[in-house]
C-alpha cells in the first residue's frame, strides 16, 4: 500500500536469512533505481535479529534517499535497534487483533465455502471460538492453523457431523491453554507474584512464577528487564553485582537464544531473590 503510494519499487530482506551481502545487493538495486528516477522502499522482516554493525550498514543510504527504510519487528525497538537508526525512523505501533477480531476470522473461515469449511458437516460451538480466540493471543495465523487441526482430528459423530468440542482444543493446545489474555490481566499478576516472591527473598517460588510465565507464553526478555529493575530497586546497594548479574542475563538470552538463555534468566532470578535487599536509593529518589 506504501508502494503504490509513493510509486516506489519494495525490496524485500529478512533478517533471520539474510546478511551483509544481500543487504549490499539489495541497496545496488535501490541505487539504480535511483538513477533512473525510481524510488525504492526496503521492508526489512525481523529487522532485530540484525547485530549494530549490519543496522548500521542502512544508515548512509537512508540518509542520500537511495532507500526508505520500514523495519518490522515483534521487539520492543527502544531496547532492539540502534538509537541512530531509531532516530531517522518514525516508530508505529501495530496492535494485535482482539478477541472479537479473531471470533470473526475463525466465523469466515467457518462460512467460506471456497478456502474454508462453508458447507461441510464442520460444527464450531461459540464456545470453542471463544476459547480460541483468546488462546491465540492476537495471532490471525494461528487461530487459522488451531482451527485446522482440530477440523482434522475431530471425530464424526451419529449424525454425521464432527463437532469441534472445548475438550478437543484443550487436546491440541496443551499447557499452551494456560496463554494469557490479550488485557494482559493473567500475565502481570504472574509478573507482580515473581516479583514479590524475589523481594520477599523466596527463590522457588520466584521460580515457580517465572515457569508458570514462560510456559503460558511469556516474554523472557520482559522477565529480564523486570529483573534489572528489581536490581536497582529492591536490592540495590546492598548487593550491587546484583545489576551486573541481570545484565548478563539479558546479555546471555540475546546472544544464545532463549533455551539457553531461560536458564541464564533463572539463575538472575535465584541471584535476586538470595541476595540481600535495601530499597534505600528507591526511596530517597
Amino acid at each position: 500500500m506504501i508502494a503504490r503510494y509513493a510509486n516506489a519499487d519494495v525490496e524485500r530482506i529478512s533478517a533471520v536469512t539474510s546478511g551483509v551481502k544481500e543487504i549490499r545487493e539489495a541497496i545496488e538495486r535501490a541505487r539504480q533505481n535511483r538513477n533512473a528516477g525510481r524510488r525504492t522502499i526496503l521492508f526489512v522482516d525481523e529487522v532485530h535479529r540484525f547485530n549494530k554493525s549490519q543496522q548500521d550498514a542502512f544508515l548512509p543510504h537512508i540518509e542520500d534517499g537511495t532507500i526508505t527504510f520500514i523495519g518490522a519487528t515483534t521487539e520492543n525497538p527502544s531496547f532492539e535497534l540502534n538509537s541512530a537508526l531509531l532516530s531517522r525512523a518514525r516508530v508505529y505501533l501495530l496492535k494485535s487483533l482482539s478477541t472479537e477480531d479473531i471470533e470473526q476470522v475463525l466465523t469466515q473461515a467457518m462460512e467460506d465455502k471456497t478456502r474454508g469449511y462453508g458447507g461441510q458437516d464442520i460444527v464450531l460451538p461459540d464456545e470453542t471460538r471463544r476459547a480460541i480466540a483468546e488462546l491465540v493471543n492476537g495471532d490471525a495465523r494461528r487461530a487459522l492453523n488451531t482451527l485446522e487441526m482440530m477440523a482434522d482430528m475431530a471425530e464424526v459423530d451419529d449424525r454425521g457431523k464432527r463437532v469441534l468440542k472445548p475438550e478437543l482444543l484443550t487436546e491440541i493446545a496443551g499447557e499452551r491453554s494456560a496463554r494469557f489474555d490479550n488485557k494482559g490481566d493473567r500475565f502481570y499478576d504472574l509478573i507482580s507474584a515473581l516479583h514479590k516472591s524475589v523481594r520477599g527473598s523466596a527463590p522457588d517460588a520466584a521460580l515457580y512464577w517465572y515457569a508458570r510465565i514462560i510456559t503460558a507464553g511469556g516474554d523472557p526478555l520482559y522477565v529480564a528487564r523486570r529483573c534489572l529493575a528489581i536490581a536497582s530497586e529492591d536490592v540495590g546497594n546492598a548487593d550491587p553485582r546484583a545489576m551486573q548479574v541481570a545484565i548478563a542475563a539479558w546479555d546471555c538470552f540475546t546472544r544464545v537464544g532463549p533455551a539457553e538463555g531461560e536458564r541464564a534468566i533463572a539463575q538472575a532470578i535465584v541471584y535476586l531473590a538470595c541476595a540481600p535487599k535495601s530499597n534505600a536509593v528507591y526511596t530517597a529518589f
